[in-house]
């Protein structure tokens, strides 16, 4: 007979998610660091009250923003290289939709979180509830449905017994590498509280293994063959080889073929960036050193990658017509995309078998050679865009302050807006993930909740978060959880008085300066925000620095200080790194009264003539 154990379904998914596990270099950890939660009307009875039964073993977080906790979440799953995730329950409505951003965010970046939102009630006695929305059309309608595009898998628990094959389901999807995603489980309020007599079978210890998918012996010969036959062959280097932990292999390939490789934003820090063949960032946002080499690749070895936009320059980078592109990735979707060659598999055991396959082959000298001296010449250029100025500093200036300052061995944290861009350029990463990007999504407001997850996982690491003054205004509530856990982040805030990216796309695509600057913007008052007594307010040590010295004697001081630290400089909006980088397609209005746009509408129609449409 069955042994079963009466609890409510609130407690029988806390009590399953503390008994998964992973192992890691040999050590059995729990799966699940811990699980975020807001309370409200929607959760904090049956949920609540589950979580509090099993504080010990699945510790749970308190945070001031739902969208920001469902971040530090999924930022804690990549820099544990999806290893281990967090879980995070809201009550429902508002609640429950500003973890719908964050939910994208874990799609676009293939990464794993557990979201918890509660829901309406399953016996609709009481409808409408508070903060229900009501569709006129469809009772089964709830605002939980805004997670079913976002989500890899999603399920609404409507009665009990449900959360069983619901978590089997889910654990299938966070751990599979190729399906890897955000999981939203919905729970109805009054279902979490109803009891069933789960099976204690439900409830054994788990130990989740990641799977590594060996690809099909055809697709490596097809591929193998294709490098041999290369002239200029080149490797990019994504994501996938980070979660993959494949740097080694990675390294090892490059070593015998000769093959120069470069790092998309999810990729960077896959080799050191003093690698001799790591050419570094490629795409719109690349060193010219990696985009010379793209430009005329015949054979392009994608290893992990997504192949975004920013990427492949809109698909106008690799201008060889005859090009191959081999596709390595565990997702089909993915290994296949611009009719590439598919290489199937985990990046690891796909390096490996590639490497057997070509060796005694190696790249051709003069292309090697081509590549070595072009990184020589891209780092000339970017040291003299990082170097100290006396002038309002650019951003690129303020990366050369932080990383003179604090050096490589530090955890990296950056998202949306214009350091992305000088970041992937120029930041010189040491180590895999000492480099912490978020531009999948380009999510502003992901720095700073993103550096706390990443702070979690890595509670030994220097976390240095770099944003801007508008990502910091739009989430900065966790510098206050920073502070209430103990968590000391040090947070660089480049105030440029506006959205100064979006106001350089403007002017670069013809628009007026409009909407994007404070002084460009509709006001009575201009805003003068005093950031270091703002974040002094929330907990944080603070200060407002002016000139690049100043800087890095505060990051000097802020290695010492036992609390979140955030350190403030003015720079300049209009200034961005000219080396390096590629076109981008943002379409520029095809009518227009002002000369400006219709001199941006026709370079940009002379660019896209460049785009390999069908590919």
């Amino acid at each position: 007979m069955t042994k079963t154990i009466r609890l409510t379904m609130a407690q029988a998914l806390t009590r399953f998610l503390a008994c998964q596990k992973t192992e890691i270099d040999g050590e059995t950890l729990p799966l699940f660091g811990g699980v975020w939660a807001i309370f409200g009307h929607g959760n904090v009875a049956a949920v609540g009250e589950a979580l509090y039964q099993h504080r010990d073993e699945l510790p749970t977080f308190r945070a001031h923003n739902e969208q920001a906790m469902a971040h530090a979440a999924i930022a804690y799953a990549k820099a544990n290289f999806r290893r281990r995730m967090m879980a995070a329950t809201t009550s429902i409505g508002p609640g429950a939709l500003n973890m719908v951003t964050a939910a994208a965010l874990a799609h676009v970046n293939r990464l794993p979180v557990l979201l918890l939102p509660g829901d309406v009630f399953a016996n609709r006695v009481p409808d409408p509830v508070l903060q229900q929305i009501e569709d006129f059309g469809d009772g089964t309608v709830s605002v939980n449905d805004c997670f079913r595009p976002v989500s890899r898998y999603f399920d609404r628990i409507a009665r009990p017994e449900q959360i069983v094959p619901a978590l089997n389901r889910a654990m299938g999807v966070l751990t599979d590498p190729a399906e890897c995603g955000p999981v939203t489980l919905s729970l109805c309020q009054d279902v979490q509280a109803e009891a069933y007599d789960y099976p204690e079978s439900f409830f054994e210890p788990r130990v989740w293994v990641p799977r590594r998918p060996r690809p099909d012996l055809a697709e490596v010969k097809r591929a193998a063959d294709a490098l041999r036959k290369a002239e200029k062959p080149l490797i990019i280097a994504g994501g996938g080889v980070l979660y993959s932990g494949a740097s080694r292999e990675l390294a090892k390939f490059i070593d015998g073929t000769g093959i120069p490789v470069s790092e998309t934003q999810g990729g960077k820090s896959s080799l050191p960036d003093d690698y001799e063949l790591n050419m570094g960032a490629v795409g719109v946002t690349g060193t010219s050193a990696a985009n010379r080499l793209a430009e005329e690749a015949d054979v392009v070895l994608a290893i992990g990658t997504r192949l975004q936009d920013f990427t492949t320059g809109s698909w106008t980078l690799f201008k060889n017509a005859g090009k191959t592109v081999i596709g390595l990735n565990v997702q089909p979707f993915d290994a296949g995309k611009h009719r590439a060659l598919t290489l199937v598999g985990d990046a690891r055991e796909g390096l490996k078998e590639l490497d057997a396959a070509m060796a005694g082959w190696s790249a051709p000298d003069a292309w090697t050679k081509y590549a070595i001296d072009g990184k020589a010449e891209w780092q000339k250029a970017a040291a003299e865009v990082t170097a100290v100025t006396n002038a309002l500093p650019s951003d690129a200036q303020v990366i050369g302050a932080v990383q003179r300052a604090l050096g490589s061995s530090i955890t990296l944290i950056n998202a949306a807006g214009g350091l992305p861009g000088e970041l992937h350029k120029l930041w010189q990463a040491d180590a895999p993930g000492s480099y912490h990007g978020e531009y999948g999504f380009s999510t502003m407001g992901y720095e700073i909740a993103g550096g706390l997850g990443a702070k979690m996982a890595r509670p030994d690491q220097e976390v240095v978060v770099m944003v801007g003054d508008g990502s910091y205004l739009m989430l900065n509530s966790e510098v206050a959880t920073s502070v209430m856990l103990g968590l000391k982040l040090t947070i660089v805030l480049l105030d440029n008085h506006g959205f100064g990216c979006i106001n350089r796309l403007q002017m670069a695509t013809g628009g007026a300066n409009f909407n994007n600057l404070f002084r460009d913007a509709r006001h009575e008052v201009m805003p003068e925000v005093d950031f270091a007594a703002h974040a002094k307010s929330l907990g944080a040590i603070a200060e407002k620095v002016s000139s690049i010295a100043d800087l890095e004697a505060a990051l000097k001081k802020a290695k010492t200080n036992d609390r979140t630290t955030v350190i403030v400089i003015d720079t300049d909006p209009l200034i961005s790194t000219e080396a390096g980088g590629h076109w981008w397609d943002v379409a520029v209005p095809e009518v227009s009264p002002r000369e400006q746009v219709n001199a941006a509408r026709k370079a940009y129609e002379e660019a896209v003539k460049l785009q390999h449409v069908g590919d």
